[in-house]
């Protein structure tokens, strides 16, 4: 990120930036003073990350919770901005906002929490599900790896999966469902780890200027960990795709604009378009308003540009990434480039309606598929109630991902650097 966000504020020159960045933070919080509740509670179903309970596509169940004064408060700033937030503030800060904040209300129903992680998750005979570590000289991550059972040296194609915020690998495993769906389709899978030691809440960097670019921080790192994949396993170097949930959705999208070479196609749910911020208020502003039209060009990837074929979620009444971010990864892939769209419309059975856009070059291959899900949150689309985030009432986001990537392999894959 640029400098005013990289590090600690100096003493000289904090009082300029404390009102900036105060005045960011409390435009999260709604000025309306929330009632308590009395009586007995209706019981709710768990909500998913931006704090509407998914009943149905019903939105604010029961009353808001109310900030407390002090520290506190930075626990009900919704999860994707609180792991920026807590990470840049000056000392003192918080206490000041705290006590500002004091009396505010959270749109949507209150504070988000997420499903339990799960202790572990399931494994058929004959199937890994291996952790490893990969560092370079940006630093260290974890990952995890699904082998399924299919994979007997043959070349396979690897799926690198970025989870969202406060979510771990063995987490977003089980609420995409995407070991279970590799597994039927012989897939390596891998699951890139964002730590604590990064960001408080897990947050993959994507609103950082120097991780958005090739060969430097969570890009070269993310890149490193499916390079080792490639080696230690029989990869098709034509079949090597990345998709993520909101800040992992986001980083996708910049994996896509860095490593063109390196990945056929990427999945962006619920993300943000490579280029969208820079540093900390212009990923706030991003995630409310979205960014616009972004420029190829700005990530530095050194390599030949060619469209890389993208597959796009979103839910149209997501609070905590405006849907128009969607449209701007669209817009980011398919800039300069005349293609024909066509729209169609379905259903999920028994859950949400959605629309279906898909972008075609002149002869006819689509390119780009945008799927807006209506009346649904920030959420992954069909996943698992197994996992954190996820939207069951959605259309099949994992099966649809693959399904995607199976129809665009690679014209020229490159494992170098």
């Amino acid at each position: 990120m640029m400098n005013a966000f990289n590090g600690k504020f100096s003493n000289a020159s904090s009082a300029g930036r404390l009102a900036g960045v105060t005045a960011a933070v409390q435009r999260m919080l709604e000025r309306q003073a929330a009632p308590e509740p009395t009586g007995p509670q209706p019981s709710r179903t768990p909500p998913t990350i931006d704090g509407v309970p998914e009943t149905g596509g019903a939105t604010g169940a029961g009353p808001a919770s109310r900030p407390a004064a002090g520290p506190d408060w930075l626990q009900l700033v919704p999860p994707e901005v609180r792991g920026m937030v807590e990470a840049h503030l000056p000392t003192g800060l918080r206490d000041v906002i705290g006590q500002a904040g004091s009396g505010y209300a959270l749109p949507g129903g209150g504070l988000a929490h997420p499903f339990p992680a799960p202790s572990g998750v399931a494994v058929p005979d004959g199937a890994q599900f291996l952790s490893g570590t990969f560092s370079n000289q940006a630093g260290s991550r974890p990952y995890k790896l699904y082998v399924p059972s299919g994979y007997k040296g043959q070349p396979v194609p690897l799926i690198v999966m970025l989870h969202g915020c406060t979510q771990s690998p063995d987490d977003f495993a089980a609420g995409t469902g995407m070991n279970a769906a590799a597994e039927e389709q012989t897939c390596l899978v891998v699951y890139p780890g964002q730590t604590t030691n990064a960001n408080a809440q897990k947050c993959w960097k994507w609103f950082s200027a120097e991780d958005q670019q090739r060969g430097r921080g969570e890009p070269s790192l993310i890149a490193g960990i499916t390079r080792q994949v490639m080696q230690d396993y029989a990869v098709d170097l034509q079949r090597v795709y990345v998709a993520g949930l909101s800040a992992g959705g986001a980083a996708a999208a910049v994996m896509g604009e860095t490593y063109p070479d390196l990945y056929a196609a990427i999945g962006v749910h619920s993300g943000l378009a490579c280029g969208a911020a820079r540093d900390l208020p212009s990923a706030l502003a991003a995630m409310k308003r979205g960014s616009g039209a972004v420029a190829h060009g700005k990530a530095g990837s050194g390599v030949q540009r060619r469209i890389v074929p993208a597959i796009v979620f979103h839910g149209d009444r997501d609070t905590t990434v405006s849907p128009r971010n969607g449209d701007d990864v669209v817009a980011q892939a398919t800039q300069d480039v005349s293609l024909r769209t066509r729209v169609h419309t379905g259903q999920a059975p028994g859950g949400h309606a959605y629309s279906r856009t898909v972008h075609s070059d002149g002869t006819g291959q689509p390119m780009i598929e945008q799927w807006v899900i209506h009346g649904a949150g920030h959420a992954w689309s069909g996943g698992s109630t197994a996992g954190s985030y996820t939207d069951p009432q959605g259309p099949d986001a994992t099966g649809e991902m693959l399904r995607f990537f199976g129809e665009h392999p690679h014209p020229a894959p490159t494992q170098a650097t």
